[in-house]
C-alpha cells in the first residue's frame, strides 16, 4: 500500500447547506476552524465543541492531530455536522483501517436532509392558509 507523503490529510464534510473542508496535520489537538481557535468560532458551546472532536475521540487520536477547517454556508449545527463528517473522512486517507469503526458510529454517511422548497399557493413548504368552511 502506497503511504501517503502530503503534509497533511484532507476530507471534505457537507450538511444541509453547509460545506466544511479539514485538514489534519501532526500535532497536539489544536482545533482552528476559518482562521478562529474552535472555542472562540463556537462561542465556547461545550456540546458543539466535544461534538467536533468526536471522529478523534472514537479511534483515540485526539492529542496526535492539529485539525484546521474552512467551512461556508448554513448555521452552526449543520456546520458542526458537516465539521465531523470532514474530519471522519481525513482521518481514512492516512488510515484507511479505521474506516470500519468510523462508518459503524455514523461519521461517513452525509446526512440527505434538506430545507424543503415553498411550493407555489402555499405560505411555506407545506404550510397552508387556514380552511375556512362557510
Amino acid at each position: 500500500m502506497a503511504m501517503n507523503t502530503a503534509p497533511y490529510d484532507y476530507g471534505l464534510g457537507r450538511r444541509k447547506s453547509a460545506t466544511a473542508r479539514a485538514r489534519l496535520t501532526a500535532g497536539k489537538g489544536k482545533v482552528t476552524i476559518n482562521g478562529k481557535s474552535a472555542s472562540d468560532y463556537l462561542s465556547d458551546n461545550k456540546t458543539l465543541l466535544a461534538e467536533i472532536t468526536d471522529p478523534l475521540a472514537l479511534v483515540g487520536k485526539q492529542k496526535e492531530f492539529d485539525v484546521s477547517v474552512l467551512v461556508k454556508g448554513g448555521g452552526l449545527s449543520g456546520q458542526v455536522d458537516a465539521i465531523k463528517q470532514a474530519i471522519a473522512k481525513a482521518i481514512t486517507v492516512s488510515a484507511p483501517d479505521l474506516r470500519a469503526p468510523l462508518k459503524k458510529a455514523g461519521f461517513m454517511k452525509r446526512d440527505p436532509r434538506e430545507k424543503e422548497r415553498k411550493k407555489y399557493g402555499l405560505r411555506s413548504a407545506r404550510k397552508r392558509e387556514q380552511y375556512s368552511k362557510r
